[in-house]
């Protein structure tokens, strides 16, 4: 059974003539962005549950370790926004706002990582499919200027080579587009999670009392 099948998809790829190879190609690649995107856009990875909590708890401290510090900026998107953010908490909230979205700007960009070449994909596909079809007709035209329309093998031949090229890239295209589209509403649903984490932390920031230093132990008397 599994013979049968490499062998109606080998004569498919061979049907659909040269052009099927960069179809392929693409293929593979969107494939592989496709699995990427949805491993690295995990709720849990992009904006953790209780991180947002657990940065509000101790961002109001008198002093925070810088090692710490670190640590949340590389944990995670939202950690890198929070971070920007508590590393300048003493200063107003315009310039708070402004940390955060600067933060929050590099986090998005990373976030669509990968989804321009999801895009051409979706775009070029149809492309190659469309210069597989006009491979084939020149294929079918030449058989008939040099044999005639005779040779049946040799026109079904080029017919073949372009109805297999144009359903190819349009199933490449179809699938690479609607991912495209998805992981791009997932983006946006993100974006807005960490613009509502960062917006909590501000004003968590914002109406904290102020932390005063502890007093040093008086001197016992002798």
């Amino acid at each position: 059974m599994l013979a049968d099948v490499r062998s109606f998809v080998f004569e498919i790829l061979k049907t659909g003539g040269w052009v099927m190879l960069p179809l392929v190609l693409a293929s593979i690649a969107m494939v592989g962005i496709i699995l990427e995107r949805f491993w690295s856009l995990r709720s849990s990875v992009v904006v953790p549950s209780k991180l947002g909590a657990e940065v509000r708890a101790w961002a109001r401290s008198a002093k925070i370790e810088r090692d710490h510090l670190e640590k949340l900026r590389g944990n995670s998107p939202l950690g890198s926004i929070l971070a920007a953010i508590v590393s300048h908490r003493q200063r107003s909230r315009e310039v708070l706002r402004e940390k955060a979205e600067d933060a929050g700007r590099i986090a998005v960009y990373r976030l669509n990582r990968y989804l321009n070449a999801l895009g051409t994909i979706a775009i070029i596909s149809p492309l190659m499919g469309l210069l597989g079809t006009i491979s084939g007709l020149i294929r079918m035209f030449l058989v008939i200027t040099t044999a005639g329309i005779g040779d049946a093998n040799a026109l079904a031949g080029g017919i073949g080579e372009a109805l297999i090229a144009t359903a190819a890239g349009l199933c490449v295209a179809i699938v690479a587009y609607l991912f495209h589209r998805y992981f791009k509403g997932r983006v946006g649903d993100l974006a807005v999670e960490l613009e509502r984490e960062a917006a909590l932390l501000i004003d968590s920031l914002e109406h904290a009392p102020e932390v005063l230093p502890t007093p040093a132990p008086a001197r016992a008397a002798r």
